[in-house]
């Protein structure tokens, strides 16, 4: 056998280890604005041949507006109430990755729906990468402020301990998508193989 066979075979693998983990469960993806949930989500559900959905991109359906229009009519207060409705939904389907918006796990039914059908995955990017991120977008409602790098400082002090309670956290840095979606797959084979150890115990 080939180092490249070899290569594939050993991915295959991986590949089969990280479906068997989300087996009858979605694979959420979770972190603030920035940090590549919609990207890296894409990538990961082509790779496992799961069907994929931005909790984003439903909600603006839902509602016939932006995000940012929805704040703006709204308030932040009625958009986390929707987002709630929106994510409790698309879990209650089949399995899918699904890209959730900065601040749905923060809410505590959220992270409750999302425990009993998904996985929960949290990209970490640090300040630097998702003040680099998000400045090549202008739809973001919580950093059309003055001093976007300093919100999203205090959006990190007040988020980053919930997002710890993940259950997989996956570093997500400039480099290539494609290495950190390989991150997420051995991280979710890893998680696949303590599950299926832990009833033996």
């Amino acid at each position: 056998m080939s180092d490249s066979e070899q290569a594939n075979d050993d991915e295959n693998l991986l590949d089969s280890r990280a479906v068997a983990a989300a087996a009858h469960r979605s694979i959420v993806m979770v972190g603030l604005m920035g940090a590549g949930k919609s990207s890296i989500g894409r990538r990961l559900a082509t790779r496992l041949e799961m069907p994929f959905a931005d909790a984003d991109m439903e909600i603006e359906a839902a509602a016939g507006c932006t995000i940012t229009e929805f704040f703006a009519r709204h308030g932040e207060v009625e958009f986390r109430e929707g987002e709630r409705r929106v994510i409790a939904r698309l879990l209650e389907g089949a399995p899918i990755v699904l890209a959730t918006g900065g601040g749905a796990f923060m809410d505590e039914d959220t992270r409750a729906a999302v425990a009993k059908s998904g996985i929960s995955v949290w990209l970490r990017a640090d300040l630097n990468t998702l003040v680099r991120r998000t400045a090549l977008r202008n739809s973001r409602p919580l950093l059309n402020n003055a001093d976007p790098a300093r919100s999203l400082e205090d959006l990190m002090k007040t988020r980053y301990p919930v997002y710890a309670l993940a259950d997989i956290t996956v570093e997500s840095d400039d480099g290539p998508l494609d290495a950190t979606v390989a991150r997420v797959v051995d991280a979710l084979a890893a998680y696949n193989d303590q599950a299926e150890v832990a009833p033996a115990q």
